[in-house]
């Protein structure tokens, strides 16, 4: 085993949630991710949809019992000394699938090894194992004091990752309805306003981005921004692309998501004569769905691209026929979602 020490941190992670191209719903996950080395160490896993033990809708019971067992304070949850490094964003049961470690002491280090894939109680390293991963020695002060500084933090802080909700302002209340209803399936608070004048600083606090409605007029869209103005807020205020949910779901996570570009797969995305640009910082499942409406007001919803690409920034040719003036592209990885306009 090498003795070169490898660094610990913690970061803010997302797994973003959205309505999908074939109607079903991914649920939005807040987490504490690790970093090794700089890098967060689920990008070392391919093209994993996971999320780590510490996640924010988790009760602070379970939040606070997840850190110290990372602190090895209790027993490990399975045998052989392993713990759930990432499980499934949707149910976390052992069944789906979870990334598992050793964790162990040895003097004042802590030692990550032996990861492995892994779907019941007992791991196969020879036939599951990952064998380019680790194994790493963190410092014992080091590795304590970023879980410890979990426990110290405030519920309100970043790293804890507190649910947001967003604003939602338009005339087409229907829309709105839906637009609201989805949001919440995946975990996304949202409530539905015609402005808000007379609303106090203290419920604007609990807004982390505005939608507007295409219908709104100039004159609302500036009433509520002077309006967070005088409560000292900054918000992103983002316009509807179209009357479309599972764009608007995009857009909104999309906004929401305020984390650096060495913290997400996917930093970019464009569009331009007939290809899209897309940039990934680390090996990833890459899907692009293509949205429109057409002038009889109804919608099309197609994927036009589904493949796993390298680091780097990729120009990918698209079929015409799925893309008009008027639609919009939604690019999606598993930590990820970006937006933009397929103009051509």
């Amino acid at each position: 085993m090498s003795a070169e020490y490898a660094t610990f941190g913690l970061a803010p992670a997302m797994r973003p949630g959205g309505v999908l191209a074939n109607g079903d719903y991914q649920v939005h996950r807040e987490f504490v991710d690790f970093v090794v080395d700089g890098c967060p160490l689920l990008f070392q896993l391919s093209d994993l949809d996971a999320v780590s033990p510490l996640a924010s809708d988790v009760p602070p019971a379970i939040f606070t019992a997840q850190v110290r067992s990372l602190l090895l304070e209790t027993e490990a949850p399975l045998p052989a000394g392993r713990y759930i490094v990432y499980g499934c964003p949707e149910c976390a049961d052992l069944a789906c699938g979870a990334v598992t470690a050793v964790i162990e002491r040895d003097g004042e280090d802590f030692i990550w090894r032996d990861f492995a894939w892994q779907t019941e109680e007992h791991a196969d390293l020879e036939l599951n194992g990952y064998h380019g991963i680790g194994p790493f020695r963190f410092r014992g002060t080091e590795y304590r004091a970023a879980l410890a500084s979990l426990l110290e933090a405030d519920e309100d802080a970043a790293s804890h990752g507190e649910r947001r909700r967003v604003l939602l302002i338009g005339a087409r209340v229907a829309l709105l309805a839906k637009l609201a209803a989805a949001l919440r399936t995946i975990g996304i608070g949202a409530d539905i306003a015609q402005d808000a004048d007379g609303v106090p600083a203290g419920e604007l606090r609990g807004y982390g981005a505005v939608v507007f409605g295409r219908s709104v007029p100039d004159p609302r869209r500036t009433a509520v921004r002077e309006a967070f103005d005088a409560a000292g807020l900054e918000v992103p205020l983002v316009d509807a692309y179209a009357p479309i949910v599972p764009l608007l779901v995009a857009q909104t996570e999309q906004v929401l998501d305020n984390r650096p570009p060495d913290q997400r797969r996917l930093t970019s995305l464009g569009f331009s004569d007939g290809a899209a640009e897309v940039e990934v910082t680390s090996s990833c499942r890459v899907t692009l769905t293509a949205h429109r409406i057409d002038r009889l007001s109804r919608t099309h919803t197609h994927e036009v691209f589904d493949a796993i690409l390298p680091p780097g920034l990729h120009r990918i040719p698209l079929d015409p026929k799925p893309l008009k003036p008027t639609s919009y592209l939604v690019a999606r990885t598993a930590n990820t979602v970006l937006t933009t306009p397929a103009n051509h």
